[in-house]
């Protein structure tokens, strides 16, 4: 049978786009209801459409196309369902910053102006991150592509609000929230980003309001002295509890307000009194409820101080806290200011500091939903891998709070209620209300806000399948499989998908949450492109030529469930270009080596499989079960080890070498031969489909030059081991054979012998292991580049003047004489044996410290331990060396 010659080098480039356009052309991303077979669903997370791939991406993604292209293999009906988010906040952000070019602000726009523009640059813009997964060859079902603000999606998003509404689930409050002055809206709790900053701590005197010396207080935010409203201390500080009941004066605003006493004022920060101004605080809030002070507000949306604070009226509120600094020390009310460090709220959007702010907002309870996830979780329907994420969403769950689900902005899914304009009458409705349910009226106005992007991609699993209809694909594929995703939207997505999965379709969205690594850069920084340190994967696959392939196997290959975070480097990517390197030669080798084989005929008979055959039969057929076991484990930096370790080791270096000694003219019978070729192209072949999954390029091009069936690699079955293939005798012939292959290399390099330099070997064994060695004499022989070889029984003298190694299996010696200068060599072993020793001894002072070994970190001091054992043992081998030279003449 005719086969394909590969080129001398692989270019990833001229290989990976062509091949992605077959598999889109041929349809194999696409999955349709099929009753005959058993589904496999992943939800893409779905990207922001203001984003642009990056490797935090990239990492994800591989690992469900890794998912999805081992199922899709196993026969399931593989559905990978993208889509894209209209992503409120960010958007319209985007597009503001555009208007402001042309000198116009929403307001001048106008909304219906505005959504216009948005659509306009949705349409010019939003696609980039898609072209960009397909890049990277992400087998998506791009024929069920879905944006969020798609009309069918709109209308279950929708759908969802009014029955959450009808069922008394959401209402309208006024509360403090999470408010973003930048971006002019609340958000929610998890859309809050901590920063550790420095900043300044004011102790400022509050004065008695009867002439007394009053209290001092210590505050990060002067410019809120405003809106105080009471002092509070803990019951239990002897400092105030005298003081409790009296009043003092809030310096600026010449208000006379009580000192309370509150056990959740922290006695230790400060000077353990708090000013309470429940306006612009959370606990403050809390602390003026339960005391029933009023609350004043001095910020308006923007973050600026308010009309009525005189002077200050329409400052910033950072350039207020300077200017209300300067008026108390003016007024000698400032003890002192301190640096301080402290954690401090920002938008995760625009980065803006958060103000906590009292706004009317919509809101939903979670608790029962919440309960009904938390069970899910704990009764193992919902499995998360690594286990530890479980008991985290499980500690979100358990103590979940009522959620902001309102923004104030223009772009998103306006929230679908109306109020009448008569009797203030609140209607929820698919579309708008003819009249007012309540007073008949016919003026009714629908309320500006949108609902938080998290609230419609909560919806993901369902709605993208036809929900609210009971639809042939929603029947069919809910509920999915697997979710892969980042720790940092466990609680923003992930258990809201539980949530209202369980909710409105009484079954969980998925069974299996692999949280993936966060990607950092080597330095341990975040991945950030506002920061400098963000990478595009399409700049280390395209630009500098490595491929999408080697990104992909680079960060698959590090997806590991002990480790939470994956440290980035270019050379992780550099390094896999030499693997796909080794596999593309291999291939050429195997190629070249099939003339007038035909894979249709039988398979070779047992008797002309000798103990190599065997054994790489045995190793492949280990493999087969390694990689899905790993794969069924969620296992990803296992199976890709795995495979490299094969394919690099044991299928090249050793494999390929002994197949070139049968495969040589005249040297062999044809039936060796024919079993040689055939042991070559089908471990090869099958490992490639095995490999598939992560470097799917690159397996498919060589797959495609191999004697193969079916159209596609990406759509052959999955590999099995075959019957009978496992051989533990094989597998310990061939470790003995590549033992003493390795110490031959070893005992070169240890004496400077060139490689291709052929020297004689002694080899004693015994019994079974004599007979295997003599078998294997010819493969000997090339691989260890020995000349003679000669077997001997144990007990017989070892040559004069030779150098031994003891294995497991066998001993061999190796005479030195005529092969080095011994004086040269004694000179340079004594040299390395003295300076090891002294290394040696000052690692062993070291871990003689006990100011070393207390105070190091115990991973340094065990590294230290294992180093001086490595010493010593090269000290050891160092000396058998010398003794043995002496020997020599």
């Amino acid at each position: 049978m005719a086969t394909k010659t590969l080129p001398t080098t692989y270019d990833p480039r001229q290989v990976e786009m062509a091949r992605y356009k077959t598999w889109m052309a041929a349809g194999y991303f696409h999955a349709g209801v099929d009753p005959s077979r058993q589904p496999f669903v992943i939800m893409l997370p779905l990207p922001n459409v203001t984003g642009e791939l990056h490797i935090g991406h990239a990492s994800t993604f591989s690992i469900q196309d890794v998912l999805i292209r081992w199922r899709r293999m196993q026969g399931r009906n593989a559905l990978w369902q993208p889509g894209t988010d209209h992503a409120g906040i960010a958007t319209q952000n985007v597009v503001e910053r555009e208007i402001a070019k042309d000198g116009l602000t929403l307001q001048q726009l106008g909304r219906e102006k505005f959504e216009q523009r948005v659509w306009r640059w949705k349409d010019q813009y939003g696609d980039i991150i898609v072209e960009q997964l397909k890049r990277m060859g992400f087998s998506c079902d791009w024929d069920r592509f879905v944006f969020t603000l798609d009309p069918s999606y709109s209308g279950a998003v929708i759908e969802a609000f009014v029955r959450l509404y009808n069922q008394g689930l959401i209402y309208r409050g006024k509360r403090m929230v999470n408010w973003c002055p930048r971006d002019g809206s609340a958000i929610s709790d998890l859309e809050v980003e901590y920063e550790e900053v420095e900043t300044q701590l004011w102790y400022v005197r509050y004065p008695g309001a009867d002439g007394g010396p009053g209290i001092t207080i210590a505050t990060q935010r002067p410019e809120t002295i405003l809106a105080d409203v009471a002092v509070a201390v803990h019951p239990d500080d002897d400092r105030y509890r005298r003081l409790v009941g009296a009043h003092v004066m809030v310096p600026l605003a010449n208000r006379r307000v009580p000192i309370i006493a509150d056990r959740r004022v922290d006695a230790e920060f400060g000077t353990g009194a708090l000013k309470i101004t429940p306006g612009h605080d959370p606990l403050d809030y809390e602390i003026g409820a339960d005391h029933r002070l009023p609350v004043l507000v001095v910020l308006d949306p923007k973050g600026r101080l308010t009309p009525d604070t005189g002077k200050y009226a329409g400052m910033d509120r950072f350039a207020a806290r300077t200017v209300v600094g300067e008026d108390l020390t003016a007024l000698g009310l400032v003890e002192r200011v301190e640096t301080y460090r402290t954690n401090i709220g920002h938008c995760d959007r625009c980065h803006a500091v958060i103000e906590p702010y009292i706004s009317d907002q919509w809101f939903c309870e979670m608790a029962q939903m919440a309960g009904r996830a938390a069970a899910a979780i704990r009764s193992g329907r919902v499995r998360f891998h690594h286990e530890r994420w479980a008991k985290v969403v499980l500690h979100f769950l358990d103590n979940i709070r009522p959620w902001t689900i309102s923004r104030q902005l223009w772009w998103g899914h306006r929230i679908p209620v109306w109020q009448c304009d008569a009797c203030a009458a609140r209607v929820a409705s698919q579309s708008a209300p003819q009249r007012c349910p309540t007073c008949g009226g016919k003026a009714l106005t629908q309320d500006p806000d949108v609902l938080d992007t998290w609230f419609s991609s909560g919806l993901w699993p369902f709605a993208t399948l036809g929900w609210p209809r009971q639809t042939p694909d929603l029947r069919y594929f809910y509920p999915g499989h697997a979710l892969v995703t980042a720790n940092e939207i466990l609680f923003l997505w992930i258990a809201r998908m539980i949530m209202v999965g369980l909710h409105f379709m009484n079954d969980i969205p998925f069974t299996d949450v692999y949280v993936a690594p966060t990607v950092l850069t080597l330095e341990g920084r975040r991945m950030s492109k506002s920061l400098g340190t963000g990478i595009d994967p399409l700049e280390m696959a395209d630009g500098r030529g490595y491929g999408a392939d080697a990104v992909r196997y680079a960060l698959v290959s590090r997806c590991s469930q002990v480790q939470q975070d994956l440290r980035f480097s270019e050379k992780m990517i550099a390094d896999v270009r030499n693997f796909s390197t080794k596999i593309w030669n291999a291939a050429r080798f195997v190629l070249m080596n099939l003339g007038e084989f035909d894979p249709r005929e039988e398979g070779p008979e047992a008797t002309t499989l000798l103990t190599a055959d065997r054994w790489i039969r045995s190793r492949y057929a280990r493999l087969v079960d390694t990689v899905t076991g790993n794969l069924e484990a969620y296992e990803f930096d296992k199976t890709a080890r795995a495979l490299y370790d094969f394919i690099w080791s044991e299928y090249c270096d050793w494999y390929l070498e002994i197949a070139k000694v049968d495969l040589q003219p005249g040297t062999r019978a044809q039936q060796r031969r024919h079993a040689v070729q055939h042991t070559l192209w089908y471990v090869l072949s099958n490992t490639l489909q095995l490999l598939h999954p992560i470097m799917p390029f690159i397996t498919e091009e060589i797959w495609q030059h191999l004697p193969h069936d079916g159209p596609s690699i990406m759509v052959s079955p999955w590999p099995q081991a075959p019957p009978g293939w496992t051989d533990p005798q094989a597998e310990q012939e061939m470790e003995a054979l590549m033992a003493v292959v390795r110490a031959v290399r070893s005992l070169r390099a240890e004496l400077s012998i060139p490689p291709a330099q052929r020297i004689p070997l002694h080899l004693r064994a015994s019994g079974r292991s004599t007979e295997a060695f003599e078998r294997a004499r010819p493969y000997l022989a090339v691989l260890a580049r020995v000349e003679p070889i000669r077997f001997e029984a144990p007990g017989t003298p070892r040559p004069a003047g030779s150098v031994t190694t003891v294995l497991a299996d066998a001993e061999i010696a190796i005479p030195l004489g005529g092969l080095i200068n011994v004086a040269t060599e004694q000179a340079r072993l004594q040299k390395t044996l003295s300076a090891t020793r002294t290394e040696l001894e000052r690692l062993q002072q070291r871990l003689e410290s006990r100011d070393f070994t207390g105070r190091a970190p115990a991973e340094v001091v065990a590294q230290q331990r294992q180093r001086a054992e490595e010493l010593r043992a090269r000290t050891r081998r160092l000396q058998e060396l010398l003794d043995s030279l002496s020997t020599v003449e």
